[in-house]
């Protein structure tokens, strides 16, 4: 049965996962999950709930910050419905990984774990600063029509430009010595690890949907069981379609490579559509936070921090599903910047980058159809720059392999 299982999986399903399809099915799904359980497809909330369980740890107040009761810190990862999602999310990412037989352990060079850390604290503290990260702020909240995300995405593009130039610094991408390379004995086409995980990861489904059928005949509530199920989605879509926000705009600055930067935008858009008939129907968003200097600073700390670190929210999530041990120290510094940005939000960061400024939903501002057009003409202004970019990388490649040759 297991084999025969793979075999389908391999034939039917494997070569089906072009990246871009997979952007839509997440800009889809992320849409009908709004409408569903009436919350945002978001992680680094829930990570920022981690950081006050640790704090509750070390035998903090967590009631003397604001910040914690902003995010609703209360319950456990278990009775909240983003820590479910997240749980889920990384059970999708490792099944999928194990299905495409891409789990391989990857240990990373102390200088390479510094990295990670120091660019997840400055993603972590950037993100929460603006009230969401590359999902929150970007991917799901332009389609909840909150202004605050178009200031993130201009701070994440002219971030990640500065990270780029930060990341390629002499002491940042180190000094290699060529030496002479020793004779290796050559690794088996097909070693037995790689030959398992497809039945690792078929008995690791069966397992959770038998488990989530358990909890559902066990009076386990709803809407968790569905915040698990969209999470498995969300996680086996990232990993299945190499999805990453850092690739999508750092290869736009270092080599004009703006598949991914597009299919995200076409992405968003189709889940604009859905996510506007939500709101139409009149269904509050949920996302709308507050456009000032906090969002559009915050951004680019993030752009800066995922180039630094390697990888997005999305990005690190799935890669350490992989074996990459890299990207848990990515994960490991996010959750250590948000809990530093919960300490310092109401002693300098709220009173000044923040509270000063309106929350602008934009549907109320101009009403449903122009602020449909106005995030229109915003997503076509970023597609044609994004293919501006590569057309700009192109000739001037062009050129100078003229020019050399």
């Amino acid at each position: 049965m297991l084999a025969l299982a793979k075999q389908y999986y391999e034939k039917y399903v494997t070569g089906f996962w072009e990246q871009r399809f997979a952007i839509i099915t997440l800009g889809v799904i992320s849409a009908l999950y709004f409408g569903m359980l009436g919350v945002a497809w978001a992680v680094t909330g829930e990570f920022t709930r981690w950081g006050g369980h640790f704090l509750q740890f070390l035998g903090v107040n967590t009631d003397a910050y604001s910040y914690l009761k902003l995010v609703r810190f209360a319950g456990t990862p278990l009775t909240r419905v983003d820590g479910v999602l997240v749980l889920g999310m990384f059970a999708g990412a490792l099944i999928s990984a194990l299905l495409g037989q891409n789990v391989k352990i990857r240990i990373p060079t102390g200088k390479r774990i510094f990295q990670a850390l120091l660019g997840g604290i400055i993603a972590g503290f950037g993100t929460r600063m603006a009230m969401g990260c590359n999902l929150a702020a970007l991917f799901t909240g332009i389609p909840q029509l909150s202004f605050h995300t178009w200031l993130f995405t201009i701070g994440t593009i002219a971030g990640t430009f500065y990270g780029l130039k930060i990341s390629m610094h002499p002491w940042m991408m180190g000094n290699p010595k060529l030496t002479v390379a020793k004779a290796l004995a050559p690794e088996p086409e097909n070693p037995v690890y790689y030959r398992i995980q497809p039945y690792l990861g078929i008995a690791g489904f069966a397992l959770l949907a038998s488990y989530l059928v358990y909890l559902g005949g066990n009076g386990y509530p709803s809407n968790l069981l569905l915040a698990v199920v969209f999470g498995f989605a969300f996680g086996f879509l990232i990993q299945k379609g190499q999805v990453c926000f850092t690739s999508a705009f750092r290869d736009l600055w270092l080599v004009g490579r703006a598949n991914t930067a597009k299919a995200l935008i076409l992405g968003i858009a189709v889940q604009t559509i859905i996510t506007a008939a939500f709101l139409a129907k009149g269904m509050n968003p949920n996302v709308i936070w507050w456009a000032g200097p906090g969002a559009l600073l915050g951004g680019v700390l993030f752009g800066v921090g995922i180039v630094i670190a390697g990888g997005c929210e999305t990005g690190w999530m799935y890669r350490s599903m992989e074996g990459q041990l890299h990207f848990w120290f990515v994960g490991l510094g996010n959750v250590i910047g948000a809990t530093v940005l919960t300490l310092a939000w109401d002693g300098g960061v709220f009173p000044y980058l923040v509270q000063p400024f309106p929350r602008v939903d934009l549907a109320k501002y101009f009403g449903m159809p122009v602020a449909l057009a106005l995030t229109a003409l915003m997503l076509a202004a970023l597609y044609f720059w994004a293919d501006w970019r590569q057309t700009l990388d192109n000739t001037l490649l062009a050129r100078r392999v003229k020019r050399e040759g």
